[in-house]
């Protein structure tokens, strides 16, 4: 008798538990449009380029939601608070737009579910796909940015577990 398993290659082993040593900051990412409400909690996101405002967000090709955020062209990257832990396990864990329910959302320029309360929320514009490996590589044009008020704290991914981050001063 054969099993067919997927091996991890030992180098990838490594890389993931090295990256799982990278901090870094917690985001749900939002769309709506003609594939649906869809969002997922994300820590791949990076800024490219201010002139003209882009980030990086890095989506897996077998993440449920993934053709949705292709096929709607459009996302709102949400940083997420200290506060905000229950939400992006809610996101990170289920499907369906029910979990949209468990906060206060607005929609911006775009379309995109904007949270109310986030530290920030940028809204975009998806202008270039890469793929690479797993993952497919959004490049996106930020339409505006809103900045959230209020003094908070900020959620980091370091080590597989979520850590606050104190805002002091």
């Amino acid at each position: 008798m054969t099993h067919s398993t997927t091996e991890i290659p030992p180098q990838a082993s490594a890389f993931r538990e090295g990256m799982s040593r990278l901090g870094a900051a917690v985001n749900l990412i939002a769309t709506d449009g003609p594939g649906g409400k869809h969002g997922l909690t994300v820590s791949a996101v990076c800024s490219v380029t201010d002139r003209p405002p882009t980030l990086l967000v890095c989506i897996n090709r077998n993440a449920y939601a993934h053709d949705a955020f292709v096929q709607n062209g459009v996302l709102s990257v949400n940083v997420l608070s200290d506060s905000h832990q229950d939400l992006s396990q809610a996101f990170a864990r289920w499907s369906g737009e029910d979990r949209f329910a468990r906060a206060v959302w607005v929609t911006r320029e775009t379309g995109s579910p904007c949270l109310a309360d986030a530290p920030v929320c940028f809204d975009c514009r998806i202008v270039n796909i890469l793929e690479r490996g797993t993952h497919s590589v959004l490049f996106c044009e930020v339409v505006s940015t809103v900045i959230g008020s209020g003094r908070v704290g900020g959620l980091i991914w370091f080590s597989r577990d979520y850590h606050p981050v104190e805002k002091r001063g």
